[in-house]
Order: structure tokens, then sequence, then C-alpha cells
């Protein structure tokens, strides 16, 4: 019989060789898959750098201090299960954005920063600064993830779909972001389809007074430029109190955001440069011991964008006005060492103003003599109270949570032609248009020694949510979370979720009617788009070295479309415009996403530290005439807008939009302990995207194009120049590569930031 000492050393040796083969097939299966995309040396790359993770754990081992090892494994994640956790413990696929990390990282904001990780493709990071960014995780919708600040979900009630623009969320006073991939409704509601993305602001500092400044300037373009200044104040004292407060503030000149596409000489063509601002401002303060966190915050961010009219259309007059007022509030008090009573809070109210005005068509001046304004404005308020257990065995975390939504549109629109002159005004504030969620949660994390000591390296998170909407009614969603540690540094997990997200204030109720059928755009009968998600992985640690592995598919139901409708008895190929009916919304599809995510990170020495992430992902849609409730469609045939195909026969749709294969790669080399460098590549594989498509029907509907794979390179450089002053160098699409993240949208060039901090 083997001693303890060598059971443990062959149980290590044993799981080590599985992990490796283990990985090394999904090494081995994302190589080939980029080589069938013909990008051998981007793989060759990769294959060598994931390599290098995986076969330097001893190296490592003997490289790690306590202090480097807190580099690769923060403390705790709340994210994940509502309650403080070791990430390596953990049975999902996680990502921890530390303050250290975000202040090295000298990007312009929250969007940016969210681009590189695992599992992430966040269109418009690399557009002109201000351009809408929407994130699309695991494939899912772009308001299929759920974007928290301090636990409250944040959306934009005015918007068609509720999906927040990233743009708005700035680099301030943020302490940790913490992301959770994979349906994840049962902890957080509506939205955590493709997963969690949470934000979470500083709370005290050392006693004292602590300044911070912040200079950074900027050029990514012929004519550009950026500048901004942020400014912090904290203060905490030794009894628990503590306050902060902070500026921020970015003014940029920027790109023309459209793509030129005028060639010809003599052709009128008055482009011009789209600019942004953006004023942040925050402030926290609140009480802190080893009992109680009491805590209350305010953020007011102001923006103002000049936006175009569509992929490779220009305008001169046209701008975007943003205003958000966010508070956020919370309690919590611990009753004993085991168990925790916790309240959180928050209401956000936004306003959107959009103008365009007359722009200039000829040399002359003349202009199109047209006006339109638009106005949103829209309200969430949150209110959720949960109890945590933490026992050696048992954690648990139960809970209810309210979740309401207002929202309203107006808009007018005025042309002077030759048919005369033509208003119309709408406004919505006299429908009072609301919803509202209630809900209760529970969240159980069982060890296997409950059963047996023998069972202590198996544990099972298992939990439920029960939602009533004030619309589409009730909906339950459920997680079913096994996790097995081979050994105390390899985690096997599975997951088993549910998630939902429900539909917008807009989907449900827009007043506008079709030309005859008399069918609202707004579908009160809409019900939620429902999400089944299955995600199989490994973690490992080895020393300073962790790996992570995950293979997922998610599927969701009743997908709510936007659709024209048309005469049902007209043949589809005889339709007109005397055929068209209106439009409206449907729950229509089924869309199915799956994929294999890789991430790691290695500390190969004390000078020299390498990570990254490889992503594949695809997926379909499916479209079956027998979903489509003819009551509320009059019969009528349907016309699917995003693809132009007319739902009389089943329909599959393969790949989605604006959804590529990635992979990121970063090394960092610090050769002395106050200047560090580090080399970012940052893949995008080939995808499709969508434009307006005269051909599909008389009124149009989208069609779809190919957009080109990219490759882009960054370095960046950090030198602390005393205790309190940092400079910082960061170098953008070092090779100054032309690309497009959507269709007839420019991207930034070369970009040259330059930055200053001073904080005690």
């Amino acid at each position: 019989m083997l001693s303890g000492k060598k059971q443990d050393c062959s149980r290590f040796l044993i799981s080590s060789f599985a992990s490796f083969y283990f990985t090394a097939g999904i090494l081995i299966t994302s190589f080939h898959q980029l080589i069938k995309m013909k990008k051998k040396t981007l793989a060759i790359r990769i294959w060598i750098a994931a390599g290098t993770a995986i076969f330097s754990p001893a190296y490592a081992q003997a490289q790690q201090t306590d202090s480097l090892r807190g580099k690769l494994i923060p403390e705790v994640i709340i994210s994940a299960t509502r309650s403080e956790r070791n990430p390596a413990e953990v049975g999902r696929g996680i990502t921890v954005i530390s303050a250290a990390d975000i202040q090295k990282s000298n990007y312009l904001n929250v969007g940016d920063l969210l681009a590189k990780q695992a599992g992430i493709y966040l269109v418009g990071a690399g557009q002109n600064p201000g351009m809408t960014q929407s994130i699309f995780l695991r494939g899912s919708n772009s308001n299929q993830t759920a974007i928290l600040i301090d636990g409250v979900r944040i959306t934009d009630p005015s918007a068609v779909n509720n999906a927040l623009d990233l743009s708005e969320l700035g680099l301030a006073d943020i302490d940790r972001i913490e992301i959770v991939r994979g349906s994840h409704s049962t902890l957080y509601g509506s939205s955590a389809i493709g997963g969690v993305v949470n934000i979470i602001t500083r709370k005290n500092s050392q006693s004292g007074f602590h300044p911070v400044a912040e200079l950074q300037v900027g050029k990514f373009g012929t004519g550009t430029s950026l500048f901004g200044q942020k400014l912090g104040l904290s203060y905490g004292w030794k009894s628990g109190y503590y306050i902060n407060t902070q500026i921020a503030n970015q003014r940029i000149n920027g790109l023309d955001a459209t793509v030129d596409t005028v060639t010809r000489a003599n052709v009128y063509n008055q482009r011009d440069q789209d600019d942004f601002n953006r004023l942040v401002l925050t402030g926290k303060a609140g009480y802190r011991t080893d009992k109680w966190d009491v805590y209350g915050s305010y953020k007011n961010t102001a923006m103002q964008t000049d936006f175009d009219k569509r992929a490779y259309i220009d305008d001169d007059n046209a701008t975007v006005d943003f205003k958000r007022h966010l508070f956020t509030y919370g309690a919590a008090y611990k009753i004993s060492a085991a168990t925790q009573v916790q309240y959180i809070g928050g209401y956000s109210r936004m306003f959107r103003e959009t103008t365009d005005d007359s722009s200039a068509v000829d040399a002359a001046g003349n202009s199109d003599q047209t006006f339109s304004s638009s106005g949103g404005q829209g309200s969430t308020t949150t209110d959720e109270l949960q109890l945590n257990f933490t026992g050696a065995k048992l954690k648990a975390v139960v809970g209810l949570g309210h979740y309401a939504e207002t929202m309203n549109n107006r808009s007018y629109y005025y042309s002077n032609s030759a048919f005369g002159v033509y208003e119309s005004r709408a406004d919505l504030d006299t429908l009072n248009l609301h919803v509202a969620t209630n809900s209760a949660f529970a969240h159980f994390d069982l060890n296997g020694s409950l059963l047996s000591e023998q069972l202590q390296d198996l544990s099972l998170a298992i939990g439920g949510r029960f939602n009533r909407h004030s619309k589409f009614g009730n909906y339950t969603t459920f997680e079913i979370n096994p996790s097995y540690k081979l050994t105390p540094s390899t985690l096997l997990y599975v997951v088993m979720a549910s998630g939902f997200n429900a539909p917008s204030l807009y989907q449900l109720y827009s007043p506008e009617i079709g030309s005859k059928a008399g069918i609202t755009r707004g579908n009160q009968n809409l019900k939620a788009e429902t999400s089944t998600s299955y995600e199989i992985g490994f973690k490992q640690t080895w020393g300073t070295t962790r790996i992570g592995v995950s293979f997922f598919r998610t599927q969701v139901q009743n997908t709510i479309e936007y659709v024209y409708l048309w005469s049902g008895n007209t043949p589809t190929t005889e339709l007109s415009y005397l055929d068209y009916q209106g439009d409206t919304y449907l729950n229509l599809s089924r869309q199915t996403s799956r994929g294999i995510e890789l991430d790691f990170n290695s500390e190969l020495n004390p000078q020299i530290q390498i990570g990254g992430n490889i992503n594949l992902v695809n997926g379909y849609l499916n479209i079956n005439p027998a979903d489509i409730k003819t009551s509320q469609t009059q019969s009528n045939q349907v016309q699917l807008y995003n693809t132009g195909s007319f739902i009389n026969s089943e329909v599959e749709v393969k790949g989605l939009t604006r959804r590529p294969n990635t992979a990121n790669l970063n090394v960092t080399y610090k050769p002395t302990e106050k200047l560090a460098f580090r080399i970012d590549g940052r893949y995008a594989g080939t995808r499709s995207d969508i434009f307006y498509d005269a051909g599909r029907g008389p009124y149009g509907a989208l069609g779809t194009t190919g957009l080109s794979d990219y490759t882009l390179f960054d370095f960046t450089a950090k030198y602390q120049v005393t205790s309190q002053l940092a400079a910082g160098l960061r170098l953008e699409n070092a090779l100054n590569k032309t690309y497009q993240e959507i269709n007839g949208f420019s991207t930034r060039g070369r970009g040259v930031y330059l930055s200053l901090r001073y904080g005690l």
C-alpha cells in the first residue's frame, strides 16, 4: 500500500496528465479550427503561447511568491454565487478584472476593457469613441447580457430592445469588474442569458486623505484628438466611515464614423468629423466594519455624441445628448460568523435627446430642409433583500426582489419639399408605460461531506428563481451545477441553467399602427425569451499558472423578432406596396449558439507573465411557421426583417451576425519594479453583418454581407516615476490595420495615448 505522500504524488501526477491530455485535445481542436479559417500563422502563435502556459508549471511554481499568486487569482468573486467565494472553487467560466489591472490598461472606457475578455465580442470598441458599444457574450444577443453596477441592473428602458450602450460606462472609481459567463437568471433575473458583467465601485480605503489625479491625451487618426482628466478625493476614518468622490471628463475630436465610398470627381461630398464628450461625476459614502457595511452612491453621466444616418451615409448635423442619474444603496449586517442579511437597492433615470437638423446637399449650401428630433426617458428601480449562510459544508443564499421600469418617447418631424410642408408629432406620455417583476430566489452550495467524508471533493450548487412579470406572467428559472475536485488544484464541473429576457416596453407597447391591418408595432401578447444552457469545463492551477476550458451550448426559445406583415391573399412573388399591412414584434425564432472557450494566465518568472483566451462560437436560427400566432398577424404573411425571409415554410439561418471566433494574447515584461511593458494581440474571425436591401420586398429588409477577419496589436508601457506618480504610454493598433467592426462604419487607426497618474 502507498504511503500518504506517495498517494498524493501519484494522484497529482495522474490528474496532471489527465488535465494535460484533455487540454491538449482542446488546443488541437482550436488549432485545426483556426487552420481551416486560413489563419495558420496566428494559430501557430496561439499554440506556442498556450503550450508555454501548459508546460511551464514546474518553472512557474519554482518562481512563485504569495504576492504574484495574488495577481493571478483574486481572493474572492461575489457575482457567481452572490456570496464571497474563491474563484478557483467556482464551477463556472469567470473573469475578475482588478483595479490594478484597470489602472495599468490605459483604456478609454469599460467597453474597451471588456473587448479583450474571454467569450466576449464587443462591437464598437474599435470605432470612433462614443459610437454605440454592444456586447455579445457567448453568442447571445446584445440585450441578453445583464450589466450591473454594485449588483444593480443597468438598462436603457427607452431603447427599442432595452440594451445598454456600454460607451456610457467610463472607468471612474471602479474597484473591480466581475464577469460570469453562461445563463445566470436564477441569481440575477432578466437578461442574464449570455452571462453577467458586474461593475463594483470602490468602498472604503485606508484611513486618511487620498487624492488621485489623472491626465490622458491621445491621437488616433488625421484630425483627431483626445483629452481626458480625472480627479478623485477620498477620506477614510479609523472608525469605518468613508467618503469617495471623483470627476472624469473626456473630450474627443473624432473620426468620420462612416466609410466614405464616393470616389467620383465633382460629386458633392461634405464629410465631417464625429466628436464625443463625456462628463462623469461620482460620489459614495458609507460605513464598514466587521459587522456592518452600509453605503449610498450617486453617479451622474452626461454625454454628447455626433452620429451619422446609417452605414456609408454621413450626417453633418446630427447629435445625441444623453444623461443618466444613478443611485445605488445598500446595507449588510453580520448576524453571526456564518449568517449575514443584506439589502441592495438602486434607482436610475435617463434622458436622451436626438436632433437631426437640415444637411447641405450641394456646394451652394442648399439644404434638404428637414428637421427631426426625438426624446426618450426611462427609469428603473431595484430592491432586493437576501440572507446568506456560509458554513463548512453548506452555503446558501435566499432572497426576494422587485424590479420596475418606466419609459416615454416623443418625436417630431418637419419637412419642406416640393410637395409642401409636412409635420408630425408623437408622444407616449399619456400611455404611462411601465412594467414590474417580483421574484423570489434561492441558491445552495452543498458539499459531499454532508453525506460522507469520502465525498468531500464533490460539490453541488442548485438554485431556482420564481418571477412574476406584470405583463407576461410567471416564469421559473433553475440552475444545477455539480463540480468535483480531482486534485486540490483541478476542478471539473458541469452546469445546466436556464435564463429569460423580458420584452422591452417599446416591444410591448409601441403604438404605431400599420396602414391597413390596424396592428400596432408593439405586441402586448409577447412572452419572455427563455433559454437553457449547458456547460462542461475544468480549471487547473499549477502554482502561478492557471488554465480553464469550457464547452457550452445555449438555446433561446421565443426569440423576439421585428417583422413586416404582407397581405395573405397575394403570392409572395407578386407583392407590391399596396399589399403592405404594417409591422410588429413576434415571439418567432429559436436561436442556438455553441462553442469552446479556453483562457490561461501564467507567471513564467517574476519578470514575464503571459495570458490570453481562444473563443470558438457558432450558431443558427430556426423559424417554424407553426409557431406564428395568426391572431397576432391577422393571417397576413410574415417577413423577418433581420434576414428578409418570408416565413411560409421552415427557415434555418446559419451563422449569427457580429459573433466571430476570437483570440486574445498578451505578454507582460517587467525588467524592473518600476517599469513594465505589455503587448496585446487580438484576432477576430470572419463574420456576417447586415445591411438594408431594397430588393428584399417592396419596403426592403436586412440582407447579410461578409466582413473580413482582422488582427490588431497594441503596445503599453508603464513607468512608476515615484511611489505616487506613474506615467503610461499606449500604442493602439500599432500596425495601423484598416478593418470594420460594423458594415459601413470606420474604425480607429494607429493611436498614441499618454497618461500621467498621481495618487496617495
